[in-house]
C-alpha cells in the first residue's frame, strides 16, 4: 500500500489555500489541482501491509510538542526555470517542522526507509505539467494575496494513499498527538 507520514491543514487553513488555489492562472499553466492540503514530512512509498504496525510503532516513540506555524508565500519546485509544484509556504522560524521531519526521517531510516536530503515546509497547491510563459507564470504568481494565518499544529497522521483516476483517495491509519 502507498503511504506517506503528514500534517494536516485544519479547515480554516484549507479555505485559505483554496481561494490562492484559484487564483492560479490555468491559462499560462496546464496544472492539475492539489485535492487535499497536507504537509509531508516523509513520502513512504509502497510498502506492505505487515510493516504497517513496525512503522506506527517507530512513529508512537516520536516525542510530539504541539507547536504554532502559519501559511508563508507562494513559491515553485524545484527552481522558476521549471516549474513543477507550486506551494504555499510555512513558516518554521522556530524549527518545529524540522526537528519533527528530521524525527520522523530518523525513525523511519532505522526501519530502511531511505533518508529524506531536502526538506522545505510546503503544502502543494499544484502539479504543474507545461507552462507556455515562465516570467508571466511566475508574476501572476506573485500577485497572489495569502492571508498569512496562524494556526496550531496538534498531531500528525501515517496516511494511506489511493491513487485513482480522479485524484489520490487518503485514509488515515495512525493519528500521533502531544
Amino acid at each position: 500500500m502507498r503511504t506517506f507520514i503528514a500534517i494536516e491543514m485544519p479547515e480554516e487553513i484549507k479555505k485559505i489555500l483554496l481561494d490562492a488555489q484559484k487564483q492560479i492562472n490555468t491559462e499560462k499553466a496546464k496544472i492539475r489541482p492539489a485535492k487535499a492540503f497536507h504537509l509531508t514530512l516523509k513520502f513512504l512509498g509502497e510498502i506492505e501491509e505487515k510493516k504497517i504496525d513496525e512503522i506506527k510503532s517507530a512513529l508512537k516513540a516520536i516525542r510530539f510538542k504541539q507547536f504554532k506555524t502559519a501559511l508563508t508565500e507562494i513559491g515553485v519546485f524545484p527552481n522558476e526555470s521549471y516549474i513543477r509544484v507550486v506551494w504555499a509556504g510555512l513558516d518554521d522560524s522556530e524549527n518545529n517542522i524540522i526537528n519533527l521531519q528530521k524525527e520522523v526521517d530518523s525513525k523511519m531510516e532505522n526501519l530502511g526507509f531511505k533518508k529524506d536530503t531536502r526538506f522545505h515546509p510546503h503544502v502543494t497547491l499544484a502539479r504543474v505539467k507545461f507552462v507556455k510563459d515562465k516570467q508571466d507564470f511566475i508574476k501572476s504568481l506573485k500577485e497572489i494575496k495569502i492571508e498569512k494565518k496562524a494556526f496550531k499544529v496538534s498531531e500528525f497522521k501515517l496516511i494511506k494513499s489511493i491513487l485513482t483516476p480522479e485524484g489520490p483517495i487518503y485514509e488515515d491509519l495512525a493519528v500521533f498527538q502531544d
